[in-house]
């Protein structure tokens, strides 16, 4: 039996909604030859073009639409299938007025409520999220959802849903994106590859602007090699478009050298709006490169680009509805000339409903002319403004959003320590050193009751971790499906219990005991600095340059390695004698003369990301001297005013294969009383929780491992696998301080300038008063004595940094665990 052009048509839709579009083409093309009715041949004509622009044929397509239209005998219906894919085309080719005017037109012809309707309001939302008219996106978003949801249409819901998730995201509301994405991908994901890598661009985006670029490019670049294979070069372009933005926050010269293959994609399309889209992103990687000189040069080309087109390329934007990407190219170009000192371009205007990061680069450029002209204060009020415009974005107190924060706020911090620095006086360094740490931590975080179904992924989460052969777990598919539904839940379950104000010199010092001094470590990202903060005083303490600091610093992980490792063998002197040196040589570049200045008997350590493994208790200066390393000076103080609880319970658990943690365990659990010890068979994940929330000391001996992608995955080795960072969000009620006798959960990643993230600053986030850690291995025997005598201090009411003081001081014990947060 022949089949019909109508069921030919109803396959060619169907293989083109599950985007595979050359078996969709060749079904179309049967239809239409067996088509002899005009509207159906005018509807299959419409599903054609779809099919021709998809894959990269948009001149085709939009010639094959008007040429239908001229036909007679077609329905109402049908020419609003028509119109609309003419505004599709007319979108994809940035023609956004036009577009909107054509989506228009067919939401008319037809009933609002019908099929064809549905379809219309789904392409002109996104025209509406291209010229950032949001309320109207969103109202056609929920328009065609409604339709689809009277009609069962999970597949199209899902679509409509999707589009509300990035609506949410072009607001900047990035819960809710990340909602609505995940909840529809569920249901697109399942048609088809193409679906899925489609919702992955998307997804992309929201993880990009949370700051976790790693994931985000890893999903583009799959995506991008998913549409080259299923010949879908315009959806390939895309991709690589919105790989090069995100690279645009770290590497400008790979940023460039991407935007460039995505401009060439679109001018083989004949695509000219994305062609200058891609050619702008281009050009502002290039200039953030550094390498411009009121002219841009293309690296291993001798091609330039000066002010008459990098504005010939922002006035094509705007012509194409571009006006915001239009302002961030000639704000770059602003910025660049300042630095370079060469004559200043025009001023460019920011709309207040800018996007954020728009913003945040016009502030920037408005405190680089207030430095170019020698008005230091002004500039540094221009930065703290912009810092002040992101810290009102962030609303959620989940550890994820948080740290994203710094990702968009990383060049005005820098160029506000640099101003600071540059100034020589205390106040103002302390003032912006606290800025950049205080920046991630002033939202406090209102944490919620455990979630059972959070609890559910985790353990198996835990379980694949555990029979997991590879280190790259985190990507398989069913890993990274609950990855991504835990994360959801604890970005949305993760709210603000209050905003806590930054702590300025006065406030603090008044807090300091009189025994006590911070030592505040900023650095420029090219000059690292001190400042001292006394109760009754505060000095500057210039440093050496970075590179000494840096030179000490490589190898200094091998060698502590070395010396945890290499206990009884021949070489084991020659092996620490090489340690103390290079730690003697940092402790006269990094504290001894603040040490000088401070003092004091006890100190306060903030440090950058640039110090972020430096084991402080081991150096000269700083061994059996009671310190603490503070996430900010504001956070030490707010807990320096609330009294530390006596404690009356301790709880212990210890990991598999730990030489001496059942020894560990017992010596350090002797001076309590009652304690809680479990070890063997019953130290799992949800033991160990529900100790940590009847304790208020909690010790753990256990391997460690430190994922530095995934600082969340970071964790402890117990007798069911893993206990991830995510773990702890399932503790009713949080210690005071917690031991972590293990090695390298100490360590951190920076994930972006100052915020470094790891499973102590998990334990710190989570309500934790101060955290015992290692950033590095330590040897058993140094563990089991140290941390055994520093529990009799700790029984006895001292706080962790005197009781691990004492404890180093009795036991001539030079370990590399430190106290993180407020350890006094």
């Amino acid at each position: 039996m022949t089949t019909s052009a109508q069921a030919l048509h109803r396959r060619g839709v169907d293989a083109a909604n599950r985007r595979r579009y050359p078996q969709a083409l060749r079904l179309l093309q049967d239809a239409a030859l067996r088509s002899d009715a005009p509207d159906l041949g005018a509807r299959i004509a419409g599903t054609t073009a779809f099919v021709m622009s998809q894959m990269g044929d948009a001149t085709g397509a939009e010639a094959l639409c008007r040429e239908t239209l001229g036909r007679g005998g077609i329905s109402r219906e049908t020419l609003a299938i028509l119109y609309g894919q003419l505004g599709a085309l007319a979108e994809h080719g940035g023609r956004l007025d036009e577009a909107r005017e054509m989506l228009g037109r067919a939401i008319r012809s037809v009933e609002a409520d019908s099929l064809v309707a549905a379809r219309m309001f789904v392409n002109r939302s996104v025209v509406n999220m291209h010229l950032r008219r949001l309320a109207s996106a969103a109202a056609d978003a929920e328009a065609a959802a409604r339709v689809y949801a009277l009609r069962n249409m999970d597949f199209d819901e899902a679509q409509a849903k999707h589009n509300l998730g990035y609506i949410a995201l072009l607001r900047g509301d990035l819960v809710t994106a990340l909602r609505e994405m995940l909840d529809a991908r569920a249901t697109l994901a399942s048609a088809s590859e193409v679906a899925a890598a489609i919702c992955d661009v998307d997804r992309a985006q929201v993880l990009r602007d949370a700051g976790l670029v790693t994931e985000a490019e890893a999903l583009l670049a799959h995506a991008a090699t998913t549409f080259g294979r299923r010949h879908m070069p315009h959806a390939s372009g895309e991709a690589r478009f919105q790989l090069a933005r995100s690279l645009l926050a770290h590497s400008a010269s790979e940023s460039a050298k991407m935007a460039g293959r995505s401009s060439r994609t679109f001018a083989r399309l004949g695509n000219e709006t994305w062609e200058v889209r891609a050619e702008a992103l281009r050009l502002r990687a290039l200039l953030d490169h550094g390498r411009s000189s009121g002219q841009v040069v293309e690296p291993g080309r001798r091609r330039w680009a000066g002010a008459a087109e990098i504005e010939d390329v922002a006035e094509r934007l705007t012509t194409r509805g571009f006006r915001m990407e239009a302002a961030a190219l000639r704000l770059t170009f602003e910025l660049a000339q300042v630095r370079d000192g060469s004559t200043l371009a025009p001023r460019t205007r920011v709309p207040r409903s800018a996007p954020l990061e728009l913003r945040l680069l016009d502030e920037e450029v408005r405190a680089a002319r207030a430095t170019a002209a020698g008005r230091h204060a002004t500039a540094r009020r221009q930065l703290a403004t912009g810092l002040d415009t992101l810290a009102s974005w962030q609303e959620s107190g989940s550890i994820d959003l948080q740290s994203a924060i710094q990702m968009h706020g990383g060049s005005l911090v820098y160029s506000g320590i640099e101003s600071a620095v540059r100034s020589g006086r205390a106040d103002v360094i302390f003032a912006w050193s606290e800025r950049a740490r205080h920046l991630s931590q002033q939202v406090v975080p209102l944490r919620p009751p455990p979630d059972p179904s959070v609890a559910q992924d985790v353990a198996e989460l835990r379980a694949l971790r555990t029979e997991a052969a590879s280190e790259d777990w985190l990507s398989e598919p069913r890993t990274a499906a609950l990855r991504e539904r835990v994360r959801q839940r604890q970005w949305s379950s993760t709210g603000a219990a209050a905003v806590e104000q930054r702590i300025d010199l006065e406030e603090f010092q008044a807090t300091l005991p009189h025994d006590a001094t911070l030592i505040a470590f900023v650095f420029t990202g090219a000059v690292l600095s001190s400042v001292v903060i006394r109760p009754n005083g505060a000095t500057v303490v210039p440093l050496p340059p970075v590179g000494e600091v840096r030179r000490a610093l490589a190898g200094l992980r091998s060698d502590l390695d070395m010396s945890a490792t290499i206990r009884n063998s021949p070489i084991a002197d020659v092996v620490r004698r090489s340690l103390d040196e290079r730690l003697a040589v940092l402790a006269e570049l990094l504290i001894a003369e603040p040490l000088r200045v401070a003092g004091a008997e006890r100190v306060i350590l903030t440090v950058p990301g640039i110090l972020r493994e430096v084991p402080w208790g081991m150096l000269p200066g700083l061994r059996e001297r009671p310190f603490t390393l503070a996430v900010s000076a504001t956070r030490w103080a707010r807990f320096a005013r609330t009294p530390r609880p006596t404690p009356t319970r301790a709880g212990f658990v210890a990991g598999p294969r730990v030489a001496r943690g059942v020894e560990e365990l017992a010596r350090a659990s002797a001076p309590w009383c009652a304690p809680v010890v479990e070890h063997g068979a019953g130290a799992s994940a949800r033991r160990l929780t529900e100790i940590a929330s009847r304790v208020n000391v909690l010790h753990v001996a256990a391997h460690g491992r430190h994922a530095a992608d995934n600082p969340m995955f970071s964790g402890l080795e117990l007798a069911d696998g893993t206990l991830f960072g995510y773990d702890i969000d399932l503790i009713r009620d949080m210690p005071d301080a917690v031991v972590l006798s293990a090695c390298e959960v100490g360590r951190s990643s920076i994930r972006w300038g100052e915020e470094a993230i790891g499973m102590t600053r998990v334990w710190l986030h989570a309500g934790v008063r101060s955290v015992v850690a290692a950033p590095v291995a330590v040897a058993d025997d140094d563990a089991c004595e140290l941390l055994s005598v520093m529990h009799e201090g700790l029984a006895a009411g001292v706080s962790p940094s005197e009781a691990l003081a004492a404890a180093s001081e009795r036991t001539g014990i030079v370990a590399p665990f430190q106290v993180h947060g407020a350890g006094f």
